[in-house]
């Protein structure tokens, strides 16, 4: 487990919320459909593991509909293959993926799709 350094410095990222209308559709998107690790399921309360950040789904709320309220970004390789693959899923991506900025030592791919409450998520690769 990582704590914040001494002095009050942050340390990394625990666990992200995200309100959902429905935890069990929400469940089965997240876990079949994006093939997220289900690491336990609560009451109203689902839990994945991304890689060592924990994704809480929160179900009972109502879908706002608002996608510019933030965005959770999956580091993937071969953002490409990954859109593929998801797409045979069903999952609709607004277009394909793109370099959205050249940086000096790498290129910065993304691609962007909703959940079924329509939560902004996105992938993105730093192609070196």
């Amino acid at each position: 487990m990582t704590v914040a350094p001494a002095g009050g410095a942050l340390g990394t990222i625990g666990q992200i919320a995200l309100h959902v209308s429905d935890t069990y559709r929400a469940e089965r998107f997240y876990r079949d459909t994006l093939g997220l690790p289900l690491l336990f399921h609560f009451g109203h309360l689902a839990f994945f593991d991304c890689a060592g950040v924990r994704l809480m789904l929160e179900g009972g709320h109502e879908s706002t509909g608002k996608r510019e309220q933030f965005c959770v970004y999956f580091r993937v390789g071969g953002i490409e293959a990954v859109v593929a693959g998801l797409r045979a899923r069903q999952v609709y991506f607004e277009r394909e993926p793109q370099m959205v900025a050249k940086m000096p030592d790498h290129e910065l791919w993304m691609a962007f799709f909703n959940d079924p409450d329509g939560n902004l998520l996105a992938l993105m690769e730093e192609k070196r």
